[in-house]
């Protein structure tokens, strides 16, 4: 099996690069330059028409999207427990990435990349402006709702841990004051110390 990942430092490409650290699955690491532009080259848009990272090339083809590629990942390696046995709790760990990707990750992007659902700069001002109260929101949900401790589900540790991880680390820069979030503020102490994430962390750069 050989699997090449292309990624960009900063981005949502990290939670995937954890889970393959955690799996110990081999694979190759082909870095995306967004500065130069390149997700709009020709090349890269061979590999991914959307101008966008992550993305995963297989024996069988190319992933995009993170929730897919995390599962995959995980659906390679079923003995490394990154996706729950049991129907319930995998349509649980399914839910919240699918929160993740739809509202958490977008209310970010909301920061810089507002061109994305308005002309103008009044318009793309008034949703950057929106974004701190908006994280905010998303992850007082998370602590409240989502993360069961000492990881997301609880005991056992998941795909959702390293995603969430990834968009928790952009709270800072998104405005979010972390004082009220205690049980998200632990689980990036526990996630950091994880030796997968830390070699995660050292090659995604």
């Amino acid at each position: 099996m050989d699997l090449t990942f292309f990624y960009a430092p900063g981005t949502i490409s990290l939670a995937s690069i954890i889970a393959l650290e955690e799996t110990g699955l081999p694979y190759t690491l082909k870095r995306v330059d967004f500065g130069a532009a390149q997700q709009k080259s020709p090349e890269f848009l061979k590999i991914n028409p959307k101008g966008r990272v992550p993305a995963l090339v297989t024996d069988q083809g190319i992933l995009t999207e993170t929730p897919a590629i995390l599962t995959y990942i995980a659906d390679l390696a079923p003995t490394s427990g990154l996706m729950p046995t049991d129907p319930w709790a995998a349509a649980q760990v399914q839910s919240i990435m699918s929160y993740l990707a739809s509202t958490v990750h977008i209310a970010h992007a909301h920061r810089m990349r507002g061109h994305r659902w308005a002309d103008g700069q009044v318009a793309q001002d008034a949703m950057k402006a929106r974004v701190a109260g908006n994280m905010t929101e998303c992850f007082e949900l998370i602590e409240a709702e989502m993360l069961k401790g000492p990881w997301i589900m609880g005991a056992d540790y998941s795909l959702a841990d390293p995603y969430m991880f990834t968009i928790a680390r952009w709270l800072k820069a998104d405005g979010v004051d972390p004082a009220g979030l205690s049980k998200i503020t632990d689980h990036m102490a526990r996630m950091a110390a994880r030796p997968a994430v830390q070699r995660a962390l050292a090659a995604a750069v």
